[in-house]
């Protein structure tokens, strides 16, 4: 996270895309914040995404996201890339001190864009909890590798505080991780573990003709299951005239796929905080290293603030009452 995003040459992704898929097209690269990102469209119009690093950590990060998305395939209940083999079938390839793999491109409007509407959140809800399903069923390769968003790292993540400017969200930071690190991640190890998407933001989270997709499979790691919920629902708060700001609809549509367990419901409230607090540390951070991608590296940035103004108003004891009459109405 603190290295630029890793940039190849037009003409080398085009040279692996032909040695490695047999394949040529257009090449667009895309906005993207560590991994090289580009839309590739094929003569018949097909549109294909490769993702391509010069990074050694990216080998695993590439191994990880590659296997992800292979696990899901058979999947019900949402949408996701499919993986496309090398022509030695292969789901990654390294060449020349490049690595990276090619997936089919979802087509839709990520939810950033669309109206947060009830249905729509529940909706996103179910998908997310068949999401989590299908990531359950095994382990993968590097899902232990470290990664920066990772819960196991929030706590160490306050160091960052300094970049953020003083006033009321700086505080709002300080007490939601104090709250975090006395009440909630003393019983992290307690919950149910698996395989996690560990970035279901409305950015990476599509409406299709055939259901919520999910894309960007990158920060995924083994994670508490609850973590996906955790980052959806934080991302969901944006009406101040309901408890938990709208997040209850997607929180119904979860738990109406994967019933929350009581140490779950009483964790998620403190969760979703420190999440929001984590968003706005890391990417105040980021920006400052990064001026130049500030805009992009910040598109979170705003709802995380508002977000996290509204679920200020509520104490821990009315936060996790809100958050099992959620549950309740699943």
């Amino acid at each position: 996270m603190t290295a630029a995003p890793s940039v190849v040459a037009d003409d080398v992704l085009a040279g692996l895309l032909a040695r490695h898929y047999g394949l040529s097209g257009r090449i667009k690269v895309l906005s993207s914040e560590v991994e090289g990102t580009a839309e590739v469209t094929l003569p018949d119009s097909t549109r294909l995404i490769l993702k391509t690093s010069t990074q050694p950590e990216a080998v695993d990060s590439f191994a990880f996201q590659s296997a992800a998305i292979m696990a899901v395939e058979k999947g019900t209940g949402f949408v996701a890339p499919r993986l496309l083999p090398t022509q030695g079938g292969a789901r990654i390839f390294e060449h020349d001190g490049v690595s990276g793999y090619l997936q089919t491109c979802v087509t839709g409007t990520p939810l950033h864009l669309m109206p947060r509407t009830s249905d729509l959140l529940l909706d996103a809800g179910r998908a997310l909890g068949q999401l989590d399903l299908a990531l359950s069923r095994g382990d993968l390769p590097a899902m232990a590798r470290p990664v920066l968003w990772h819960v196991g790292c929030w706590s160490r993540l306050m160091e960052l505080q300094q970049y953020l400017p003083s006033g009321p969200v700086a505080d709002a930071v300080g007490a939601a991780m104090a709250a975090f690190l006395k009440l909630v991640e003393p019983r992290m190890g307690d919950l149910p573990w698996q395989v996690t998407h560990n970035d279901p933001s409305p950015f990476n989270m599509l409406s299709t003709d055939a259901g919520i997709a999910f894309i960007d499979f990158g920060d995924g790691c083994w994670a508490p299951r609850i973590q996906d919920l955790t980052i959806a629902a934080s991302h969901s708060v944006g009406d101040p005239l309901r408890p938990l700001g709208g997040a209850e609809d997607l929180i119904a549509g979860y738990a109406s796929v994967l019933p929350l367990s009581q140490l779950e419901i009483t964790l998620l409230f403190g969760l979703m905080k420190a999440r929001q607090s984590v968003l706005i540390l890391v990417n105040y951070w980021r920006a400052q290293l990064f001026p130049d991608n500030a805009a992009y590296i910040k598109k979170n940035v705003a709802r995380a603030e508002q977000g996290l103004s509204i679920l200020s108003a509520l104490n821990a004891q009315d936060g996790r009452a809100a958050v099992a009459e959620a549950t309740v109405t699943a």
